[in-house]
């Protein structure tokens, strides 16, 4: 009768394991948005790393009229994005087509996606339930 495991005590480990599952599941949900979509060091647009201008070796300073935490070149892509969207832009940049306009409209519009997600009342009781658990 000693090798008997009781059915409370397997039910209770079988529901703390899913507890935790379930917590490690909602901090990598938490984490992926803000590593991914939120990191400072980091151009929002091509991934690459903003720390310096190697071209006069000194920080790079953000052009505040751009909404987006860019490097240098994706923040001067933005500008003539926006320039072609007013009509105007640079004509020797034949590259910049239609197509080109689609992928910047495309990726500005995730990124309103992605925001509306995390103002969303769900992601915010997520946020919430995190703050209110203890850490494992």
């Amino acid at each position: 009768m000693a090798d008997i495991i009781s059915i409370d005590k397997k039910l209770d480990l079988a529901k703390d394991k899913k507890a935790a599952l379930i917590r490690r599941r909602k901090v990598l949900a938490v984490q992926k948005v803000f590593q991914c979509t939120h990191c400072a060091l980091k151009c929002e647009k091509c991934g690459t790393q903003i720390e310096q201008d190697p071209e006069i070796g000194v920080k790079y300073r953000r052009n505040l009229t751009v909404p987006y935490n860019f490097c240098k070149a994706c923040s001067e892509e933005y500008v003539e994005y926006i320039d072609r969207l007013k009509g105007g832009g640079d004509s020797d940049c034949y590259w910049h087509n239609e197509a080109w306009i689609d992928a910047w409209t495309k990726w500005i519009e995730y990124q309103g996606s992605v925001d509306r997600y995390i103002k969303s009342k769900e992601f915010r009781k997520l946020l919430d339930e995190l703050k209110q658990t203890k850490p494992e």
